[in-house]
């Protein structure tokens, strides 16, 4: 049986308010997280995630509060970070209504975060944060919200990631970031074809094919998307539409 490729709509969230930007660059205001969150409850969506994406940066940590009002919009699986560097700050997030934490910065600077975390929470309740960049022939990680290289490979680190617990990848492209230049497949695949967890495809959708494309060529288990959807540019149903008439198994609204 084929798993269905799951849509997740993302809200970047910095002082309380969705954001979103370029190439994590110039942000705009989209609204307010828990209000986007229930809209795309009700449109169909499979899972959301929610990101403090200053917390890393700034030291602080993640906005429980945010998670509280995001989770109570909600009856889908929800994934939350920004900010969480310890097994204690992820128990909090979980706590605060999230299904799964997601971390970045701290999981390059001390790895065992993510083999403490999935000790006790479980892996699948522990997915990993990959922001890249292309270099060359292969892609950089980046951490505190794409601001510091790490001189790592990223198909390298996705795979030490995974033997220390990580349950799921969520992969963003950067360079694609809010450009609508579509997601970057040979990236997903090259990814997807190192770990044996889920990866979920990041940075770049702008239309229907891309999602396709994401799906087929770059071998994602999920796409993730904000811009597009922020903005009502498409129908989550439309989409899962599309995508089920070209034998991409998508879980259909009732």
């Amino acid at each position: 049986m084929t798993l269905a490729r799951r849509i997740i709509p993302c809200l970047d969230v910095d002082a309380g308010r969705v954001v979103k930007g370029i190439e994590f660059e110039g942000l705009r205001d989209m609204g307010d997280p828990a209000e986007l969150a229930g809209r795309y409850n009700s449109e169909g969506a499979d899972e959301i995630v929610v990101l403090d994406i200053s917390a890393s940066h700034q030291g602080r940590g993640t906005f429980l509060e945010t998670i509280r009002r995001v989770a109570e919009q909600l009856n889908i699986p929800l994934t939350a970070g920004g900010g969480i560097r310890t097994m204690e700050e992820g128990r909090a997030v979980l706590r605060a209504g999230a299904d799964k934490v997601t971390v970045n910065t701290a999981a390059v600077e001390r790895p065992e975060l993510l083999s403490e975390l999935a000790r006790q929470f479980g892996a699948q309740a522990v997915v990993l944060s990959i922001d890249v960049k292309r270099k060359g022939n292969s892609w950089e990680p980046y951490t505190r919200g794409g601001r510091d290289s790490t001189g790592r490979d990223a198909a390298q680190w996705a795979a030490e990631a995974v033997s220390r617990g990580a349950g799921e990848i969520l992969l963003t492209s950067i360079d694609r970031d809010g450009t609508c230049s579509g997601f970057d497949c040979e990236l997903t695949a090259k990814i997807a074809s190192t770990v044996p967890v889920p990866v979920i495809a990041s940075g770049g959708a702008s239309t229907f094919d891309d999602f396709l494309a994401v799906f087929t060529d770059g071998r994602a288990d999920a796409a993730l998307a904000a811009s597009i959807f922020h903005t009502a540019t498409h129908s989550m149903g439309a989409l899962k539409e599309f995508l089920a008439e070209r034998g991409v198994s998508v879980r259909l609204s009732r």
